[in-house]
């Protein structure tokens, strides 16, 4: 298999600049013979905290969302332009809190993630069910959903750049969590979307997805397990060094 695996942090509204500091000093070591990828993706007013604290280690650099113009009458957005002048490489589009809170939408969601590429960014795109869509048995048809609206107009010559994130929404915060073999199965037919989407080679060897429902370092090892899944988009536990280390480690 040669998809590597990409364990990411999402801290969300967390760490000012001196908890940045403390954080990231004492991850840099813990993770530095890690064989997974290693991601934190941090709040704006961080970026360029984080981005002097990891530079010269294997931790890549990731915001937690930008803008789909380049420039313009957003006030409170952030352009992709900007976040690659701070020195970002990855950054999560679509997330659940996102959706939930902030009116994202299937639509803007892949407005973000064309202009992300487009400015040589790494999307991190999020997909995944609520608690309502789920016990009406509608997981499947969310996520496939979800997926094609991501991916509509982006070229296959962009699916090594992008990563894939399921977040079982009901799941997410909530300390509950799908078994290893549900999440591993509604990642396969994320899976077999981009099979459909794109080709079923490609599928297999260079689309990367994360599960991002809580996945912590009791668990890590048995999701980690599942053929199908490739990493995690990790909340509460990227908050301490040590926990998020063993995740990398799993």
């Amino acid at each position: 298999m040669s998809r590597r695996p990409i364990i990411a942090g999402n801290w969300k509204m967390n760490n000012t600049k001196a908890e940045t500091t403390e954080l990231l000093t004492a991850l840099k070591p813990l993770v530095a013979d890690a064989a997974a990828e290693v991601v934190v993706c941090v709040p704006y007013t961080a970026i360029d905290t984080a981005a002097s604290i990891i530079k010269g280690s294997n931790i890549k650099l990731g915001a937690e969302n930008v803008h789909w113009a380049e420039k313009g009458a957003f006030t409170g957005e952030i352009s992709a332009k900007m976040l690659v002048e701070l020195g970002v490489e990855y950054v999560i589009i679509g997330h659940s809190e996102r959706r939930q809170y902030f009116g994202e939408t299937d639509q803007t969601v892949n407005m973000r993630v064309k202009a992300a590429l487009a400015a040589g960014l790494k999307p991190i795109i999020c997909v995944g069910e609520s608690l309502e869509e789920r016990e009406a048995g509608k997981t499947e048809e969310v996520v496939t959903r979800q997926t094609k609206a991501a991916f509509d107009g982006i070229g296959k010559e962009n699916i090594e750049n992008t990563v894939i994130a399921y977040e079982p929404i009901w799941a997410i915060g909530t300390g509950k969590t799908a078994t290893a073999e549900e999440a591993n199965a509604t990642i396969k037919v994320i899976r077999d979307t981009m099979a459909e989407l794109y080709c079923a080679k490609c599928a297999e060897e260079k689309v990367r997805i994360q599960y991002g429902g809580s996945m912590n370092p009791k668990n890590a090892k048995e999701l980690m397990a599942q053929p199908n899944i490739d990493g995690g988009l990790i909340g509460g536990a990227s908050l301490k060094a040590v926990d998020f280390s063993q995740v990398v480690k799993y």
